[in-house]
């Protein structure tokens, strides 16, 4: 049970084009906006959807797919862990981040 502290495991759709970074450092990043459905019936009887934006984040070979396989409205299931972090924005405002570090990443649906 050890391994179910912090993980994470998505399936939705790709909300944008990956944006891809090379760092000095040779390594290369994936920033990739999710967004998962949740389906269900409100008191009246009618159908709602509620949908969720995730914010993806992923490293090196993971990195790579994504660059490659990965477009926009692409279904896509992931698995990873939960960050958050912090930071001031140009006002010097504080600003709170949350987002998925991924580990494996599953593409799903047709080849194009």
């Amino acid at each position: 049970m050890s391994t179910l502290r912090n993980k994470v495991q998505l399936i939705g759709n790709v909300g944008a084009e990956p944006n891809i970074t090379n760092l000095e450092s040779g390594k290369k990043v994936a920033r990739v906006s999710l967004a998962t459905n949740e389906t269900y019936k409100n008191k009246e009887g009618e159908k709602v959807t509620d949908t969720q934006w995730h914010t993806l984040v992923a490293w090196s070979k993971t990195a790579e797919i994504i660059e490659k396989y990965v477009d926009k409205g692409n279904e896509i299931a992931v698995e990873g862990k939960l960050t958050s972090r912090s930071y001031d924005d140009k006002e010097g405002n504080p600003r709170y981040v949350t987002e998925v570090v991924v580990s494996e990443i599953l593409l799903l649906g047709s080849k194009k």
